[in-house]
């Protein structure tokens, strides 16, 4: 058979990975503080993309947000019609097209204030049994006239604008770190110039907790200095403040502390030296080797509970940023629920038209109308990916409160299992898009802060057939255990029998799983610990 040439047509569908499309899907997985730095970096680089001023006449307010709208889906491969990238959905004003616009695109933020709000009905005959109604609460200028009346308007403005200047917030001093506050000790001190730069060195060698936990060797051979005098100098910072600082472990942490308040006698020394002794509860043990009656070892293990085992943190602790909920949801007076965005979380950003037809006439090359093009394409695509963002936002927060009804309205041993799938399957969306929509994303409910993918657990079977969520089994395992006395400590087994008494089909193995993730001891331990006479 002989090969010969020939032309043949094929149809194919297929997703093209652009760069709008790239930058959709990272967008939509981004917490609001990542997106807000995100959106100022494309203000930075884009000069016409705007933040919204709310004091200019001439914006046009977004359009509601229609739950019947398309749905923006970048994950959904097989869904996406060919020669038609995901996300681009309608919007009501395109300034590419209406470049005489004074402000084409519409704020984001403001086109949810006020039409993203979806009650949902209740699912229970009963009222709600808590009324959470009120759980969210939403220079002078130079006028004329004389010389001398009108330098006394400048000067009067000019005081303002200095008492301003100087505020009380500028006259508060920062916030001393550790390391300022060792090195001004250090200066103080000590006066000879070698062990102060051996205490420099050693201060750089903190770690975060105020540990020392590097080999002093290496600085000896670093600086050329003997290890005596290394070691002769620790001694000295350890006097510093706070107390406890420059320890190598926790014994020379606690005894640095106890020394200091003279309490630091043979037998308290013998307890430093054996803390794991004392961690397993074994104090028969202990008072034989601190030659101590129970009453006296009770008061020194007080009196090391009551020392700072990280003396650093005091200082260094990064203070954790608040979390600021993406979703709010109230109750209404109907026995629904009320879910909207919140606002504040939402950046308003907007495309400049009139700065585009402005400039756009007096353009002479093409490859500057070209990248001015270019420019307004990625504006629109930008306005348009946050709009979309925040719909989708909407659209999974609001199947999530449906979903677990009951959990908002009973508490955690009402939740039911639930799966990203299952989410997806009702907003018809993919499943990689809702995992998206979900990560780094909270939502505020009359039962506290979560975030969206705490409320997908797994199913855990039931021996009446139904399946319980496993944050609702590992809720009535910790009730369990706290609820235990002294004298009957549940083991794993136990409580594996009381579970499949309430219907709960589970091994021991899970149960001591979900018992070491919520950090409770075993049965031996808490039983070591409620027997202990001391606390």
């Amino acid at each position: 058979m002989a090969a010969t040439q020939r032309l043949e047509l094929r149809q194919r569908q297929s997703l093209v990975m652009t760069p709008q499309l790239q930058q959709a899907i990272k967008l939509l997985q981004l917490s609001n503080m990542e997106l807000a730095a995100e959106v100022d970096r494309e203000i930075e680089q884009n000069p016409l993309l705007d933040r919204e001023d709310s004091s200019k006449e001439t914006l046009l307010e977004a359009p509601s947000v229609d739950q019947r709208d398309p749905e923006f889906d970048p994950a959904a491969g097989s869904d996406a019609e060919p020669g038609k990238e995901a996300g681009a959905a309608d919007t009501s004003t395109d300034s590419q097209n209406n470049p005489d616009n004074s402000l084409a695109e519409n704020g984001v933020a403001d086109s949810l204030d006020r039409a993203n709000a979806e009650q949902l009905p209740s699912s229970g005959d009963s009222p709600l049994d808590t009324d959470y109604d009120n759980v969210f609460t939403n220079g002078d200028a130079w006028e004329g006239g004389s010389d001398e009346a009108a330098f006394s308007n400048r000067g009067l403005s000019q005081a303002r604008s200095n008492e301003n200047d100087f505020s009380l917030e500028q006259r508060l001093s920062d916030e001393i770190t550790l390391r300022q506050h060792l090195s001004d000790q250090l200066q103080l001190m000590i006066a000879d110039p070698v062990e102060r730069a051996i205490g420099n060195c050693l201060i750089d060698m903190l770690d975060d907790s105020g540990y020392l936990s590097d080999d002093l060797t290496t600085l000896g051979e670093q600086l050329g200095c003997a290890q005596e005098r290394i070691e002769a100098t620790l001694e000295k910072l350890q006097r510093f403040e706070p107390s406890g600082i420059f320890a190598r472990s926790l014994a020379e942490c606690l005894a640095i502390q106890l020394r200091e308040l003279d309490r630091y006698d043979p037998a308290m020394q013998a307890l430093v030296e054996n803390l794991e002794t004392l961690a397993k509860g074994e104090l028969a043990r202990l008072k034989k080797i601190c030659g101590v009656d129970q009453e006296d070892l009770a008061d020194m293990i007080a009196e090391i509970k009551a020392l700072d085992p990280r003396p650093a943190l005091s200082f260094d602790g990064e203070v954790a940023p608040p979390v600021i909920p993406d979703v709010l949801m109230r109750p209404d007076r109907k026995g629904g629920w009320v879910i909207e965005l919140n606002s504040d979380t939402l950046p308003r950003v907007l495309v400049n038209s009139s700065y585009y037809a402005q400039i756009h006439t007096q353009l002479r090359s093409k490859k500057e109308r070209e990248y001015l093009s270019e420019r307004l394409q990625s504006a629109n695509w930008l306005v348009k990916a946050l709009h979309q963002r925040a719909t989708t936002i909407l659209r999974v927060a609001t199947e999530i409160a449906k979903q677990q009804d009951a959990f908002f309205r009973k508490g955690v041993e009402h939740m039911k299992p639930l799966t990203l799938r299952d989410i997806a399957t009702e907003i018809e969306m993919h499943e990689s898009t809702v995992s998206r929509v979900t990560s780094n994303k909270y939502i505020a409910t009359p039962r506290g802060t979560f975030e969206l993918k705490y409320f997908f657990t797994a199913s855990i079977a039931g021996s009446d057939g139904t399946a319980h969520s496993a944050e609702a089994v590992r809720h009535r395992i910790k009730l369990l255990i706290d609820g235990e006395s002294g004298k009957k400590i549940l083991s794993d087994d136990t409580i594996v029998a009381l579970l499949r008494k309430d219907g709960v089909d589970i091994a021991r193995r899970t149960v001591a799983k979900y018992r070491e993730a919520m950090r409770i001891p075993s049965s031996v331990q808490r039983r070591r610990e409620k027997s202990a006479p001391v606390n």
